[in-house]
């Protein structure tokens, strides 16, 4: 797999039907690696640990209905309180971010109303904050940090 603009993760690898897998430490389970899972899998430990994110708190495919379809997350983020706080989008390393990834992002938020929202490709990340109050939202330059985030 692609190397990414990430810190390296020591991941545990194994087999099904003879597709590669990575072992998942947030689902406990082995997932069928794809350049999609390789991002997401790489972000969550990012997250854990740089960003000092919980893994009890963070939630990988969680499903929702978003104007009458139903569709699932990448990677939702809660705080203690149990309230979404980070929702991040992951796309394969060649996949391009543009409008379209932001307007689908936006639209899964929809229902959600989570304040800070990440579309990452592995190689470019950007994350940005919404204020429903004032219905603006605002790009970061560096992605927050569980503290920072937690108790807004």
């Amino acid at each position: 797999m692609q190397a990414l603009n990430l810190p390296p993760s020591n991941f545990q690898f194994g087999e099904r039907d003879g597709k590669t897998t990575i072992w998942d430490r947030t689902r406990k389970k082995y997932i069928i690696l794809t350049p999609e899972e390789w991002v997401r899998q790489h972000f969550i430990e990012f997250l854990i640990l740089e960003k000092h994110f919980l893994r009890n708190l963070i939630k990988i495919e969680t499903g929702l209905k978003v104007l009458k379809t139903f569709k699932r997350t990448d990677v939702l983020c809660y705080s203690n309180s149990g309230k979404p706080i980070l929702l991040v989008e992951c796309k394969a390393p060649e996949v391009k971010i543009n409008q379209q990834t932001f307007d689908q992002i936006a639209r899964y938020n929809i229902p959600l109303q989570v304040p800070y929202l990440i579309v990452t490709n592995g190689m470019n990340h950007y994350c940005c904050s919404i204020d429903f109050k004032n219905k603006s939202y605002s790009f970061h330059q560096t992605i927050p940090s569980y503290h920072q985030i937690a108790d807004l």
